[in-house]
């Protein structure tokens, strides 16, 4: 089973960047995939998510600005960021869970997570 998040990069504020997760070794298309990321001395936040069935779910702190997908013809998700503020600056992760997206996903597979970095 391998999860892998790429895509992180440097950009400027007001820029944009697309993560992807891609899969492996698992049934994807009954997997909710979710997007989480950690900002140096601060706690991991959830900040998105996308059902087995599409639904999808954004974070307030993102919500206008990131777009969740998912492909699951190539067992990919992707994170697709817009007007990115230094504050989205953080290694962001994803991860894969049978269980739907809400409080009950925690995230049964990990990707290693990718590094963005937001200049102002």
């Amino acid at each position: 089973v391998q999860l892998q998040a790429f895509g992180g990069g440097l950009v400027q504020a007001g820029g944009s960047l697309r993560l992807s997760c891609a899969a492996s070794g698992f049934a994807f298309d009954d997997y909710a995939i979710g997007w989480s990321r950690q900002a140096p001395g601060k706690e991991r936040e959830g900040i998105s998510c996308i059902s087995s069935d599409g639904k999808t779910y954004y974070a307030d702190s993102v919500k206008g600005r990131f777009s969740i997908s998912r492909d699951n013809a190539k067992d990919t998700a992707y994170l697709q960021m817009w007007s990115l503020k230094p504050e989205d600056t953080a290694v962001y992760y994803c991860a894969a869970d049978p269980t739907p997206c809400g409080r009950a996903f925690i995230g049964h597979y990990w990707g290693q997570g990718t590094l963005v970095t937001v200049s102002s």
